[in-house]
């Protein structure tokens, strides 16, 4: 197969029988191998993915993909990133934060340490969003934020905190959108074409990896950010991280989702109650 007739693949409407097996067969031999687990995910979306990688690499089918991560940690490593979500950006829907400052913050002012998860943080945009809010709020000194995903380059790029000087202005936009009053560039420094983010920020910030398809609850939170993650998962992997939530939220904690998740339909819907419901923020109830 050619390189037009691979592309021409990648971009049937439906898979094969034999193609569906193959995905399974990869996707098994990637966790039974390396730990990594991808096998419930949304179909199309990682069947999308793997095909990008197969046209990447010069491949003819998935199987030969199979072949080749088993056999060349590189290749692994390049479909794992592949497989990574990373689209952030700050104070992503500014309306989200927004809220967040304006009816979570007072909650949060009535606790003497603050606790706070986000789940599948990627390049650390949001994170620096939340250290910011805080920051303004005079909640900074007593929260503790941890930061966690799967893919640890991802989690280096976010330990950094160094992103395009070009984003800044629509980075800006959403920041006085969420109500920011300080000004955003009083927490970074211009260094050439970047934007370098004062280290102060992530001065009460722990970036682990954390797999949310494998991994266990390791704290327990007053909040938990996890937005636009789950949208990537089947209904069997987002019952077992509705799961994870659950247990590692103190009761009346908050849920915020993005904007196209919410927790109806999966077996811990119950213990919520809508609290932003429009921002899709929850509190957890029992």
């Amino acid at each position: 197969m050619n390189y037009k007739e691979t592309e021409s693949a990648m971009n049937m409407e439906s898979p094969s029988e034999l193609e569906k097996i193959e995905i399974q067969l990869l996707l098994e031999g990637i966790y039974q191998y390396y730990g990594f687990d991808f096998r419930n995910y949304v179909p199309a979306s990682i069947r999308r993915r793997i095909w990008y990688r197969i046209q990447a690499e010069r491949l003819d089918s998935v199987s030969g993909l199979q072949e080749k991560v088993l056999h060349d940690p590189s290749a692994m490593a390049r479909l794992f990133s592949d497989f990574s979500i990373r689209v952030s950006e700050m104070f992503r829907d500014p309306e989200f934060f927004g809220f967040f400052r304006k009816t979570i913050v007072p909650f949060l002012k009535e606790l003497p340490f603050i606790r706070i998860w986000h789940a599948g943080c990627s390049t650390g945009e949001e994170v620096y969003s939340m250290a910011i809010i805080l920051y303004e709020e005079g909640l900074h000194h007593k929260t503790k934020i941890y930061a966690t995903d799967m893919n640890e380059e991802l989690l280096i790029k976010a330990k950094e905190g160094v992103y395009s000087l070009d984003k800044m202005q629509a980075y800006r936009d959403n920041y006085l959108t969420a109500g920011g009053s300080e000004g955003l560039a009083m927490f970074y420094d211009v260094r050439k074409d970047k934007a370098v983010f004062h280290s102060f920020l992530t001065r009460n910030v722990i970036f682990a990896q954390h797999n949310l398809a494998t991994d266990h609850s390791f704290n327990e939170f007053h909040v938990i950010i996890c937005r636009n993650v789950l949208i990537y998962f089947d209904k069997v992997l987002q019952n077992r991280v509705h799961k994870l939530f659950y247990e590692s939220l103190c009761m009346s904690g908050i849920l915020g989702l993005g904007s196209k998740e919410d927790i109806a339909f999966n077996d811990y819907s119950h213990c919520y109650e809508p609290f932003i419901p429009e921002q899709k923020i929850y509190r957890k109830v029992r």
